[in-house]
């Protein structure tokens, strides 16, 4: 297959771009932390000797599973395929935003990365574009920390977010736990519920607000339907993370927050409610 103009080579070819894939100093400042100095084995706690949640992955049986990684600096671009691919994931590179739409539309990765500064089309109309196709996992890459950049980012149907600089074990670990999510997505045999006049559909992971269809990303669906799913019950920001992102380690709680206020500004503010001091509920009137 001949794939188009931005996408990179291989891994191999670090070197002839002018990268040495020892120099942790280098990898640092282009946003990527320690790219060798990680383990890849499964790590345990040190209280409790026990397997992280995001570790587990480690232990998981191979799956060949496509990521399409959209960033435009080639040498953080081949970090991140390298790193990926030591876990045994098929990666395809594109160092543009038209080179990521047309790659994302003929492979039908399982997970793209996105950077959100991209030359030419930037990563929020790539975002945008190719969750119009088909909704796919993103993990948004940025070097902007803004709540605004975030909220728009998740807004436009990005998953989640990745702040540079990230370390490498934290990029995959955050790569395990969406792709975990997106296996165990409940399929069919579950009702519609109800919050009031918002109506969620599991089987088909649709939404209507007064009988008009709502669009959601993935994400947003998700969270609406675990709160859905226990009405009565106050989540802590944690609690949350751990549930419907599997993430274990606390970080990222403006994830969360980013979220709720992508659901109320479609579904309306009662539909999540606030529980200050502790989290979030499902809200709306029964």
């Amino acid at each position: 297959m001949t794939l188009p103009a931005g996408v990179t080579a291989k891994a191999s070819e670090m070197r002839a771009i002018g990268v040495d894939p020892s120099d942790r100093r280098r990898h640092s400042a282009l946003g990527i932390e320690d790219l060798h100095g990680i383990s890849t084995g499964p790590a345990r706690h040190l209280e409790t000797g026990s397997l992280s949640f995001a570790d587990m992955s480690a232990l998981a049986p191979a799956l060949t599973r496509t990521i399409l990684v959209v960033e435009d600096e080639a040498s953080i671009a081949e970090a991140v395929a390298t790193r990926l691919r030591s876990e045994g994931f098929e990666v395809v590179v594109a160092l543009d935003g038209t080179s990521g739409i047309e790659l994302c539309r003929r492979l039908g990765p399982d997970l793209v990365v996105l950077d959100l500064m991209l030359p030419g089309i930037d990563g929020l109309d790539v975002c945008r574009e190719i969750q119009r196709d088909h909704p796919v996992p993103v993990l948004m890459l940025t070097a902007r920390d803004s709540e605004t950049d975030l909220v728009v980012g998740l807004a436009v149907g990005a998953d989640d977010y990745l702040t540079k600089p990230f370390s490498a074990r934290e990029l995959v670990a955050r790569v395990h736990a969406l792709l975990r999510r997106v296996e165990r997505r409940p399929g069919s045999q579950q009702l519609p519920r109800r919050l009031g006049a918002v109506t969620i559909d599991p089987e088909s992971r649709r939404v209507q607000l007064g009988g008009d269809p709502v669009h959601l990303t993935p994400t947003e669906f998700d969270l609406l339907a675990y709160l859905a799913e226990r009405p009565a019950r106050v989540f802590t920001r944690e609690q949350l993370l751990a549930q419907v992102w599997g993430y274990h380690d606390g970080a990222g709680t403006r994830t969360i927050d980013s979220h709720v206020r992508a659901l109320r500004r479609k579904l309306g503010n009662p539909i999540v409610r606030t529980v200050h001091g502790v989290g979030y509920a499902a809200g709306g009137e029964s």
